[in-house]
């Protein structure tokens, strides 16, 4: 028996077996936390199978490091992906703009279905994400950053604007959970999902916002900040639904006033975020005005 060879397929496994492992380790983990006790002989194979899992694939990461470069530097589709900041741009922006569609004429339908001012304002809120992102994709889909600048502060300027009016539709829906205490509530397992998904989209929303400054594109700059208003408006969905699921010790009076405030400082970043956004554009169409005079 080579001991050899057994440790190294045991700890060096096929990539096909850590792809099946993935999955298998997640339902086993979820199905034992909710079904079945810490304790049962489910959940302790689940959490070795689990444990074994994270150690391969943490064995595999300088293997995949080697691999993710080594497919940078030959694949034409990787480097244009990593090198092109506009293609990165436009796939956001049009997957951006599909979901805010769907998902706002789900919400319409809804609303007509139900006769719900709630679903009616959460509509509003999405048709208007679809609206900014509209008009952003059909500058980014035919010009290059920088290059037509007038026409790009007009749109951040423009965008600005429809803040305000989605600020509308945001404070129609605080109005709703507070007032009518219309919340979500999801399972357990759920909830915690869209925990580390809406964390995640907002880290990443900030660091953007941060990131896409040095490429001074006022359109590049508005699509980050629709992604950092939409994170903000899902960190209160969250709050929300965390309230209504974890929040059982909680009267009523205490999360009404949790998600007012929260509302309240989410609609005024918002406002802020506007008004930068037009004074910022004004300033700046105004300088190349003077520009413009003193070239002629």
């Amino acid at each position: 028996m080579d001991i050899k060879a057994i440790g190294k397929a045991v700890l060096f496994p096929h990539i096909a077996i850590m792809l099946v492992l993935l999955p298998v380790s997640v339902v086993l983990l979820v199905y034992s936390m909710v079904f079945m006790g810490t304790e049962s002989p489910v959940a302790i194979v689940s959490y070795v199978i689990a444990f074994y899992t994270l150690i391969v694939w943490c064995v595999k990461i300088p293997a995949l490091i080697r691999f993710f470069k080594t497919f940078k530097a030959e694949n034409k589709f990787a480097r244009r992906w990593l090198d092109d900041v506009r293609v990165r741009v436009n796939v956001s922006l049009y997957g951006s703009l599909l979901w805010n569609t769907a998902y706002a004429v789900f919400q319409l339908a809804l609303g007509f279905y139900h006769s719900s001012f709630w679903f009616y304002s959460l509509a509003g809120y999405y048709i208007l994400l679809a609206v900014m992102r509209f008009f952003l994709v059909r500058h980014t889909s035919k010009h290059r950053m920088g290059e037509k600048m007038r026409e790009e502060l007009v749109k951040y300027r423009a965008c600005g604007a429809i803040f305000l009016v989605i600020n509308m539709a945001l404070s129609l829906m605080i109005f709703f959970m507070v007032y009518w205490n219309r919340t979500f509530n999801h399972h357990e397992i759920t909830t915690i999902a869209m925990a580390a998904y809406t964390f995640t989209s907002f880290t990443f929303a900030i660091i953007n916002i941060v990131k896409y400054r040095k490429y001074n594109s006022p359109v590049y700059s508005a699509s980050k900040a629709i992604s950092l208003a939409a994170a903000c408006v899902s960190m209160l969905t969250l709050e929300t639904t965390m309230l209504t699921t974890f929040g059982e010790e909680m009267s009523l009076i205490e999360r009404k006033l949790m998600i007012g405030v929260s509302g309240s400082l989410i609609s005024a970043f918002i406002v802020v975020l506007a008004i930068y956004m037009i004074i910022h554009s004004n300033n700046k169409l105004k300088e190349l005005t003077k520009e413009n005079s003193h070239g002629e």
